[in-house]
């Protein structure tokens, strides 16, 4: 009480936060003080029957002499009364390692419910799969050794496997102590994953508690310090290896049982509540009472738990009560009940006879009792009840398959309570999915001997999908649960409620609540939370405003993480237009969700696909890859998990989390890059055609774009994405060609009729489309013609001029029909003269020439031709700049507002979000400025000092236009990551630079009021001496100074040169010695050290960096009209025409898309699954043939020899009582022969029979 609540009181903020949330305790919960001091006849006045002495009882209990005289014995309901309890908080057992353990002082009469959810809610004990109350053992009595075994290997090791709760006294003695040493043992030697699965909760008697008074605290103990003697002897201290310990209290004092019915009623209230997140589970927390040896008076105890039908698991052998009941249960079982008429409760009775056989079992096992006959009705109300006790022979079984022991005494105990409708096996099922024992699910219940239907398997279902059991969604998949017609749109839905408040997907999907509802959320969060059982902070109930999550909520975070490659997910459920405003969809979502929500009973349309996005939302890497095998579009799967994963750890802060998101995304893109190599192994063509295939599944993306979204470096770099690329790029010509024939035909034109330039010839094209005759899109729309020839280009160009708007419902109804699809063949001048001026390469080639063209005029106009503002100027030359950077603009706006199908502010933010286009926007901006200023008198020289600066800019672009080049596009990447380093060395030199030059400027010059001056002896000064620029006169006074100088402030002030001070000169020097080392030496160093370390570090991935960039550059190209500035104002014209005019609908509108319907989606599709199951075939071999699967499989080979041998050995006990009984029966018959022989009554017929040897031909082989 001392020091406990001075160090609970004061100390850090911690300790302090945790004094204020236990602050309520004392108000709700009580405790137990004797007010009536009933005299004890044994102790001469001394004591009274609480236990206490008189000195411990208030006067008020020693008042009354009259009532006290007339009570005779003493009832802690009537002469005890309940006070705000002393004792709660953290304990700290002294000089032990452990953490602390939470302890609180209770009434016996506390309502269990508040307790559980103290325990749960603010203790933060995880709710438990099982509980296992260990009764019986209590005292000084000793364990017997396999008793000991059967705790330590068998109850604590399936209470690991299943996250139990283990209750027991919690003192350091009996089976109490036995347990708290093997959950301290399991513990040490167990993963840190499962190191809270078990909790070790103790039970006891206020008043049996050795040193108590060191937990008295009336404002709480964070932590009491709690003193334990001589520990290697039982005592009734309380054990350091328990989690939690509930003190009860009934004012006795060193009075054992008094906690006896608060236990009983909290396992009771235990057994009605669900397990499973939020209690999602799919059954109540199985509860088994475990009986070890015990007293008589655990019989009324056993007898009440078993009426209100809690099973129980006798350890025969154990000594005391467990060996009563199992010779009871066991031994009496053959006997008949003969009904007979009750004692005027009308109930039928046993017979005369099972009571006298009870009754001789009594006196034989509790031969001390005197009340023999209130225990014999005991027993026999037991004796009906039988059915819920099972008897363990731990001695003869041994501990190793306790587990299935505890699972079976359940189901006995279930299917008991089951109704006559359900499935025998249900609970048992039930109990093995919420114990995640997978392996007894499948030995037991799923060997094929049991036909299971999809109601069986319904619920389980739920149940592992919600607490994150992998293998059993497995299993219930492999064994008849059709997920079609298990996903509806409601379950989706009910699955996303169920996500733990604590994850980033809640907090995510409770801002997107909060902006459907507006303040009512937060509104009624507070409720929520205010009227929450038993009013115990931090406690969070499942109906929170998580159950106002819908699908909406959904695809509003799946929009923020994936919704710059793909449509928004599940607006086509809820009837929303992907185009819309988002103030609009949000009207029409409010609306829809306040009206019957129709939808959500409807399937899901594609299940494998929205478990996979649940699973990986929440992280949870096993249950996403199962579900990744299951889906189809297989690559693409997993290149929008690796998407998901990667953008939800730019948001999550946890470290532990955010690192275990990027594995996993990195582990997607490994599998995205294998089973892609598998596909175009297989087959080039086909692979081709599933990067650019359009999925209905993914909101309309393509492998391409999902993978450049994802920054998919690893998939980028492989040789079948960038032979589709190499490919797009060239066109129709070789990709062999060399640039010089390029540049020599771009300069003349005639040269591309000629063989100079190698084209692929109609045979050559449908040779790489062989393969895949019908895949290419019969009876497509023009997405698809598109998607056709999209490996040529001037075929495109061709579609898009010729086929726009062609597509009718005739077209869309062919299917299956062989036909040609390339358009009418054009003259050859025309087609030749298409092919090569329309191929992307060209493109590209067009642009860079005209690039340096405008580069030049640029340079013309500043240097030579810069005119005065008007009216002398500008000149023509400058006049035809400006039209030039106007096209320029305009191809800007093209590609970003008029290309693809996202709303402007994801094409906003997809352009910042490209380096280069910022670079483009800020030369533009500089132009604008430049150009504006330098027509005015007044800022004509301001304007032609940003165009200057404008020309860096623009010069500066061309290393983006270089990086398609395979030797400088690593390079350039080089270079950008090698300018991280340059900031962060600015950074160090920033520093050491101002605090030298202010130093060396204050030191120098007494008086320079002048900041010009300032300025550049402060910064300018310090930076020229890193590059040997040291004026040594103007910093050592004994050199010559030339420049005229002056002390006179007046003068200093005017502008004259102030005198350098000489007093303090050496220290400039010195000064000067140092910021040169550490420049000079230190700093520069350091940057070319960071400098190695990029290069070394990025050379090796260079060539992957340099593949991924590329995509974006031939994207960029392929869309950009063969025209370069300033002749692509022609192609805009034109586009103008045909877009807003003519009203065509764009071919390009899409990069590298094409749309499959029908059988060709189908086979496609049934083509990629083909090939991922030979990868995961394929590494399923190499799994099998590690070095831990092997291992894996010696120790359950090892365990079944084990086994078997322990079978033997049963058998050998067998054999050895078997002969026994043999001898002991060849024995009586040998005395039974002799006795007739010596006896005269009558002659036997024949002599007794002689002994012959059994196994002749063993002896005679020896």
């Amino acid at each position: 009480m001392r020091d406990a609540g001075g160090e609970g009181g004061s100390g850090s903020d911690p300790i302090s936060k945790s004094e204020k949330d236990q602050s309520w305790i004392p108000k709700i919960i009580k405790k137990r003080v004797c007010t009536t001091f009933v005299e004890d006849s044994f102790s001469n006045g001394a004591l009274c029957q609480c236990g206490g002495t008189r000195d411990t009882h208030a006067s008020v209990a020693l008042g009354d002499y009259f009532s006290t005289a007339i009570v005779n014995h003493w009832d802690s309901a009537q002469h005890s009364s309940e006070y705000p309890t002393d004792a709660f908080g953290e304990l700290q057992f002294a000089g032990a390692s452990k953490r602390h353990s939470y302890f609180l002082r209770l009434s016996w009469d506390t309502p269990p419910s508040m307790v559980y959810t103290l325990m749960t809610a603010h203790w933060g004990l995880p709710a438990p799969n099982l509980v296992v109350s260990v009764v019986g053992g209590e005292g000084r009595t000793k364990v017997k050794t396999w008793v000991r075994e059967v705790l330590r290997q068998g109850l604590v090791k399936a209470s690991q496997s299943t996250g139990a709760w283990i209750l027991t006294a919690g003192l350091r003695e009996g089976v109490g102590r036995c347990v708290g040493e093997a959950v301290r043992d399991h513990a040490t030697a167990a993963s840190s994953v499962s190191l809270n699965k078990v909790v070790a909760l103790g039970i006891a008697s206020w008043g049996l508690v050795h040193n108590r008074e060191q937990l008295v605290n009336p404002q709480g103990s964070f932590p009491a310090k709690y003193y334990v003697q001589n520990t290697t002897r039982d005592s009734c201290c309380l054990d350091n290896n328990y989690q939690a310990f509930l003190l009860v209290d009934d004012g006795s004092v060193g009075r054992r049982g008094g906690g006896t019915g608060f236990r009983a009623k909290l396992e009771d209230y235990i057994s009605h509540q669900r397990t499973g997140i939020w209690g999602s589970g799919s059954i109540d927390i199985p509860v088994l009472c475990m009986l070890i040896s015990g007293e008589a008076s655990l019989l009324e105890r056993v007898d009440l738990s078993l009426k209100s039908s809690m099973p129980w698991l006798v350890l025969a052998g154990s000594g005391g009560m467990a060996d009563f009941l199992s010779d009871v249960v066991e031994n009496l079982s053959s006997a008949p009940i003969v009904q007979s008429s009750g004692e005027g409760d009308g109930e039928a009775g046993p017979s005369v006879d099972l009571k006298d056989k009870v009754a001789e079992r009594v006196k034989k096992y509790f031969p001390a009792e005197s009340e023999t006959d209130k225990l014999v009705e005991r027993a026999l109300s037991i004796y009906q009840n039988k059915d819920l006790i099972t008897i363990y022979h731990g001695e003869q079984e041994g501990p190793n398959d306790f587990d299935t022991v505890l699972l079976k005494a359940l189901v006995g105990a279930s299917k008991h309570r089951a109704s006559v409708d359900a499935s025998p096996y249900n609970e048992e099922l039930k109990l093995a999915v919420t114990w995640n024992r997978v392996d007894i699910a499948k030995s037991e219940l799923f060997n094929g001997d049991i036909q299971w239907r999809y109601e069986d398997l319904e619920d389980s279902m739920t149940d592992a999908l919600i607490n994150d059991k992998p293998q059993f969604v497995r299993l219930f998949t492999e064994n008849g649960l059709n997920i079609l017609d298990y996903l509806t749109y409601d379950r989706l839905e009910s699955l996303y409620r169920s996500v733990a408040d604590g994850t980033l997907l809640y907090q995510l999907l409770q801002r997107r609540l909060v902006e459907r509802l507006g303040t009512t959320a937060s509104a009624a969060t507070q409720s929520n939370l205010q009227d929450s059982p038993s009013k115990v902070p931090g406690h969070n109930i499942p109906g929170g405003p998580g159950m106002m999550i819908s699908l909406f909520e959904v695809s509003r975070v799946l929009e923020l993480l994936v919704g710059d490659v793909c449509q928004t997910f599940y607006y086509d459920v809820l009837d929303l237009e992907q185009s819309s405003s988002k103030r609009r969809v949000l009207r029409r979502a409010i609306k829809l969700l306040r009206g019957d929500c129709l939808y959500r009973q409807r399937r899901c349309l594609f299940p494998w696909a929205s478990l996979f996005i649940w699973a990986v939302l929440q992280n949870r890497s096993e249950m996403a890859t199962f579900f990744w095998e299951m889906a189809g579009e297989s690559v693409l799967s997993a290149l929008s998990g690796c998407k998901i994963l990667r953008e939800l750890s730019k948001l999550e802060m946890e470290t532990e989390s955010k690192l275990s998101m990027k594995e996993l995304a990195q582990r997607f893109e490994n599998v995205a890059h294998d089973v892609f190599s598998s596909c175009y192994r297989s087959n080039e063509s086909r692979s081709f055609t599933l990067l650019i295939r359009k999925s209905p599944v993914w909101g309309g993306t393509t492998c391409l774009q999902m993978g450049m979204g994802a920054d998919t470096r690893l998939f980028f770099s492989h040789d079948g994405v960038q032979s589709l690329l190499s490919q797009i790029w060239w066109g129709d010509m070789k990709r062999n060609t060399e640039v010089w024939k390029l540049l020599l035909t771009f300069f003349c034109p005639v040269l591309c009729y000629t063989n100079l330039i190698s084209f692929r010839t109609q045979e050559d094209q449908q040779q790489e489309e062989e393969g895949k005759p019908n895949e290419d899109g019969l009876g497509q729309d023009n997405d698809s013609l598109y998607g056709h020839t999209i490996f040529s280009f001037s075929d495109i160009k061709h579609i898009e001029a010729d086929t726009q708007g062609s597509y009718t419902p005739r077209t869309a109804t062919i299917r299956g029909v062989p036909q040609p699809h390339r358009p009418p063949k054009r003259p050859f001048i025309v087609s030749r003269w298409r092919q090569f001026w329309y191929a992307p390469v060209t493109s590209f080639l067009g642009n860079v020439l005209m690039y340096f063209l405008f580069l030049l005029l640029f340079a013309y106009v500043l240097l030579v031709d810069f005119k005065p503002p008007p009216p002398s100027g500008p000149a023509i030359t400058e006049y035809v700049l400006y039209f030039w950077v106007f096209t320029i603009v305009c191809e800007e706006i093209r590609e970003t507002f008029f290309l693809g199908t996202m709303t402007w502010r994801q094409r906003i933010r997809v352009y910042i979000q490209d380096v280069w286009n910022i670079c483009d926007l800020t030369a533009i901006i500089l132009f604008i400025i430049g150009l504006i200023c330098r027509m005015f008198q007044w800022s004509y020289g301001f304007g032609r000092d940003i165009l200057c600066v404008d020309y860096m800019v623009f010069t500066l672009r061309l290393i983006h236009i270089f990086a398609i080049h395979k030797q400088l596009g690593p390079k350039i990447i080089i270079v950008g990551k090698m300018m991280k380093d340059v900031f962060f060395f600015l950074f160090f030199l920033g520093v050491w630079l101002m605090a030298y030059g202010v130093a060396n400027q204050a030191l120098i010059y007494s008086y320079d009021p002048r900041l010009d001056r300032i300025f550049r002896r402060v910064f300018y000064r310090p930076y020229l001496h890193i590059f040997g620029q040291i004026p040594v006169e103007e910093m050592d006074v004994g050199k010559q100074w030339d420049m005229p100088c002056t002390d006179n402030v007046t003068l200093i002030e005017d502008g004259a040169e102030p005198c350098r001070t000489l007093y303090s000169n050496w220290l400039v020097v010195i000064l000067l010695v140092v910021y040169l080392l550490v420049t000079n030496i230190l700093l520069i160093n350091l940057l070319i050290a960071m400098f190695s370390y990029t290069f070394s570090e990025v050379q090796a991935n260079s060539d992957i960096y340099w593949k991924f960039q590329r995509y974006n550059l031939i994207v960029q190209y392929h869309s950009r009209p063969s025209l370069a500035p300033p002749f692509i104002i022609l192609s805009h014209l034109n586009l103008f025409i045909k877009r807003i005019i003519r009203k065509v609908p764009s071919m390009k509108i899409r990069h590298f898309v094409l749309q499959l319907r029908g059988k060709a989606a189908n086979r496609l599709m049934t083509w990629e699954t083909i090939r991922k199951e030979d990868f995961l075939t394929a590494q399923n071999k190499i799994q099998k043939s590690s070095d831990s699967e092997r291992l894996k499989r010696m120790s359950v080979k090892v365990d079944g020899v084990l086994k078997h041998l322990t079978d033997s050995q049963d058998f050998d006990h067998r054999l050895r009582a078997l002969e026994n009984e043999m001898e002991y029966c060849s024995n009586a018959l040998s005395w039974i022969v002799d006795t007739l022989a010596q006896g005269s009554t009558f002659k036997p017929p024949r002599p007794p029979p002689t002994l012959r040897d059994a196994f002749p031909s063993s002896s005679s082989s020896t």
